[in-house]
């Protein structure tokens, strides 16, 4: 297998995170790709046409994109179980990808802003409805964080995982920790689990 790139993306990361935990990892060629918003990498459009990373090549040929498709192709592929076939743990943990996603969406368009979009031009307002977004995420994992939860790996949770580290890596003074004692717990247990330090940005 091959996917296109980016060691600072999260959602590469968290594609790659799934491919540790499943013991596929040696298996994936990685392609250096510069995807971006308005410089658009044409090698990856060639193959996808949002021109987007992660888009990975399957031993047989096809490609797949986004994190979530690939992340279920891997799970699949790998026997895993990382992606619940049935029943309301299924949509609870579909539920939490989607919610992470969403707070990995927000920061990267509040990035964006401030570091792609002229001075003269930036949205603060923009800027602070995507960073409420990531506040309301975060209350909400704050608050659901616990019991069973806390203690599960799978999509949802692995997710979240990548969520809070690229909050780290490029929001550093945020300071998402504040106020969030669970959470934090949560993160700083999760952040030994091999898969999450084998794939730290850079």
């Amino acid at each position: 297998m091959k996917i296109y790139f980016s060691p600072s993306s999260p959602f590469v990361r968290k594609c790659m995170v799934v491919a540790h935990e499943l013991g596929l990892e040696s298996r994936i060629e990685k392609l250096p790709a510069a995807a971006g918003p308005v410089a658009r990498d044409r090698n990856i459009v060639s193959s996808n046409p949002l021109g987007q990373v992660p888009t990975l090549f399957t031993d047989e040929g096809q490609v797949l994109y986004d994190s979530r498709v690939v992340c279920e192709y891997l799970n699949e592929l790998g026997g895993g179980d990382l992606i619940p076939g049935e029943g309301s743990s299924r949509w609870l943990v579909l539920t939490e990808q989607s919610l992470a996603d969403g707070m990995l969406d927000a920061a990267l368009l509040s990035r964006y802003e401030k570091a792609l979009r002229p001075a003269e031009f930036r949205w603060n307002e923009w800027v602070g409805g995507q960073m409420d977004k990531i506040k309301c995420g975060l209350d909400h994992f704050e608050a659901g964080m616990a019991g069973a939860r806390a203690q599960a790996i799978d999509i949802g949770t692995l997710t979240l995982a990548c969520a809070l580290g690229y909050l780290d890596f490029r929001f550093a003074d945020y300071g998402w920790r504040e106020g969030r004692p669970v959470l934090t717990a949560w993160f700083k247990e999760m952040s030994e689990r091999p898969s999450i330090k084998a794939t730290v940005p850079a």
